[in-house]
C-alpha cells in the first residue's frame, strides 16, 4: 500500500534533493579552487596525529618505564625544553638529567593517560596525568634529603611541543608544583 505524502514531506525532499545537488556543484568547484589547500590541509592532520602517537608513545612507554635511549624518536638530538620554574635545558642529555630526578624519590612513577589531545600541525599540546608515590629519600642538594612520606601523587601537566622533521625541537612543560609538594606531604 502506497502512503500519501503530506507537503511537508514533499518540500523536505526538494531541499534535499536541491541541496544535494548544489553541495556536489560546490563540491567539484570548491576541489579546483582550493585543492592545493586542502591538502595543505589534509597533511597537517595526517602530521599531527604521527605526533600524538609518537607522544603516547613517549610518556606510557619511554617516559613511564624510564627507556632514554628511545627519547631520540620523539626528541631532536639540540632540543630545547622549558620547564615549570622557569630553567631551559638544550639537548637530549641534559634533558634526561632532569626526567630522572623524579624517579629517584619516586620509582615508580607513570603517565598513564592523556585526557586531552591537540594537534595542529607542527604543534602538539598533550594534558598528561604523572602519578606515582615519594618511597625514597629526595636529594635537596648538599648531600641532603628529606625522608620520603610514602604519600601518592597524581597531578596534571601540559607539553607543548614544536615538531620538525619527525622529532620535537622544542618543549614547554607545565604543572602545579606547589599542588605536587602538597600531596606528597612537603607543604600545607
Amino acid at each position: 500500500m502506497m502512503k500519501k505524502l503530506g507537503v511537508f514531506t514533499h518540500i523536505a525532499l526538494g531541499l534535499v534533493m536541491t541541496l544535494g545537488t548544489t553541495a556536489s556543484q560546490a563540491d567539484s568547484v570548491l576541489s579546483k579552487k582550493d585543492a592545493k589547500e586542502l591538502a595543505q590541509y589534509r597533511e597537517a592532520e595526517r602530521i599531527g596525529k604521527e605526533h600524538l602517537i609518537k607522544f603516547d608513545t613517549l610518556d606510557f612507554d619511554v617516559y613511564s618505564n624510564q627507556k632514554w635511549d628511545r627519547l631520540k624518536e620523539s626528541h631532536a638530538v639540540n632540543i630545547r625544553v622549558h620547564y615549570p620554574d622557569g630553567s631551559t635545558t638544550v639537548g637530549i642529555p641534559d634533558h634526561i638529567v632532569e626526567l630522572k630526578k623524579m624517579f629517584v624519590f619516586a620509582p615508580n612513577t607513570k603517565i598513564k593517560t592523556h585526557p586531552i589531545r591537540i594537534a595542529s600541525g607542527e604543534w602538539t599540546s598533550v594534558v598528561g596525568e604523572i602519578e606515582g608515590n615519594f618511597s625514597q629519600p629526595m636529594p635537596i642538594g648538599n648531600g641532603k634529603t628529606i625522608p620520603p612520606t610514602g604519600k601518592a601523587f597524581k597531578f596534571k601537566m601540559v607539553t607543548v611541543g614544536h615538531w620538525k622533521n619527525g622529532t620535537m625541537d622544542e618543549e614547554y612543560l607545565f604543572w602545579d608544583n606547589q599542588a605536587f609538594m602538597k600531596q606528597i606531604g612537603l607543604e600545607k
